[in-house]
């Protein structure tokens, strides 16, 4: 991770949030490189983010401690809005970043009360967590209704970069909630099937147009 004071084009930003008149050093940049943890789910968090680029993946542990359940992707919009909004200090989520990723990081003791009672900043927030109880109920569908190629090519397809995809592959099978095994069988006949190709450092994605038609177009 790699912190700096925030620059013009970031008050901009925080414009788009009913979040205005700020000084420079109201804040951080915050950036970190693709694989880099955000927030760890269980531990302290201090700031409420805003993204300004890239994209990451939002995970939740299960209550085994075991399976890593993958909740949504965020490429744009607020990270600790949950925890700010129910005064938790905890992360109730773990953050990874899928590309190299930017936001802009508030001092929750510092703003909380004032992006409380910030009537623009709380329609935006309102406006984006409806967005994100709808995506977890597509979600849920997805789990249910689509086959184990369709879950597993449109997880491919969101956590790729740079057409590499390389998470964890135990990860992966308890997130689209299939065994390993069958998961493994999956793979390995998408290589055959010349639309991956096994890398040594992940899967590289041969042809992305096949890919994207044997996902589910909902996810």
């Amino acid at each position: 991770m790699q912190s700096s004071h925030l620059k013009k084009e970031h008050l901009n930003k925080l414009e788009e949030y009913g979040i205005s008149n700020m000084n420079l050093d109201a804040g951080l940049c915050l950036r970190f490189d693709a694989g880099e943890t955000i927030l760890h789910e269980g531990m302290p968090i201090f700031h409420l983010f805003i993204v300004v680029k890239g994209k990451a993946k939002v995970c939740t542990i299960a209550k085994n401690g075991k399976d890593l359940v993958l909740c949504y992707y965020i490429s744009d919009g607020i990270i600790g809005d949950i925890e700010l909004m129910s005064n938790a200090c905890i992360a109730a989520t773990s953050v990874i970043a899928i590309t190299d990723f930017e936001c802009i990081a508030l001092p929750n003791k510092k703003y909380a009360a004032y992006l409380k009672n910030n009537l623009a900043f709380l329609n935006r927030l309102g406006s984006e967590l409806s967005l994100k109880l709808l995506h977890s109920s597509k979600n849920y569908v997805f789990t249910a209704l689509y086959s184990g190629e369709e879950r597993l090519c449109s997880y491919i397809l969101q956590s790729s970069n740079n057409d590499i995809f390389n998470d964890v592959l135990t990860d992966v099978s308890s997130s689209i909630g299939m065994s390993y095994r069958h998961m493994f069988r999956l793979l390995n006949q998408l290589c055959m099937d010349g639309i991956l190709d096994k890398r040594d450092n992940g899967y590289l994605i041969l042809d992305r147009n096949e890919l994207m038609r044997r996902s589910a177009d909902s996810f």
